[in-house]
């Protein structure tokens, strides 16, 4: 089976700009073995590429373009308004989906969130002026555009060393900021992707954001 991919932009600014572009393979079932799917998701050289195992549960497979991973942001928020389903199935856990006001928004802990160093500077001039680090540690930049409305401005380094300098727009990355300031943020990253995130009252945290197709 040669595998249908679809492609979306996932946390678009409110005109429809910026997004990180994701790859969504819509039947598992035509790469089904793992080192298969690592070798689709490195040549299409995206942040991410998911795999869709199981549509009617909303089971999914989640790769860089070097490792798979149990949870991701942008790939769920993606699939989520794809499949238009209540929950999503991963490794970590059951995924709540919702849709309000054109935005998707998905539930997940903190915990579940691969290891990211949140480090914070002291004007989005500081953060656009920085270089792309040399591969090691997953870093996230970022620094207050308004602090009293919660407006941040971010970039996502991943730090794997395969390809992926920089991350457009990292849905775990602002989850886990969103957790740790106890606080609903409004995040600009990369070129002009927007995201959302905000506390929710059980110990999750809530991360949204527009998906459109990809031109």
């Amino acid at each position: 089976m040669t595998p249908d991919v679809l492609f979306l932009r996932v946390f678009c600014a409110p005109d429809g700009g910026g997004g990180n572009v994701l790859g969504v393979v819509r039947d598992g079932r035509a790469v089904p073995a793992a080192a298969d799917r690592q070798a689709l998701a490195r040549e299409l050289g995206l942040s991410e590429t998911v795999f869709i195992d199981d549509a009617e549960r909303g089971r999914v497979d989640i790769y860089t373009t070097s490792r798979p991973l149990p949870f991701a942001g942008y790939p769920l928020v993606g699939v989520g308004r794809l499949l238009g389903l209540p929950q999503l199935e991963l490794p970590v856990g059951r995924i709540p989906v919702r849709q309000a006001d054109g935005i998707t928004w998905i539930g997940a802990r903190a915990e579940w969130v691969p290891p990211r160093t949140l480090r914070q500077y002291d004007s989005p001039a500081q953060v656009d002026a920085l270089a792309v680090p040399e591969p090691g540690e997953w870093v996230y930049a970022w620094a207050w555009q308004d602090e009293a409305a919660g407006r941040i401005r971010a970039r996502g380094f991943p730090g794997r060393g395969d390809g992926i300098d920089e991350d457009e727009a990292t849905g775990a990355a602002a989850l886990l900021l969103a957790a740790q300031l106890g606080r609903p943020i409004t995040v600009s990253q990369g070129r002009g992707s927007r995201l959302l995130a905000a506390p929710g009252p059980d110990g999750s945290t809530e991360i949204g954001g527009l998906v459109v197709g990809a031109d």
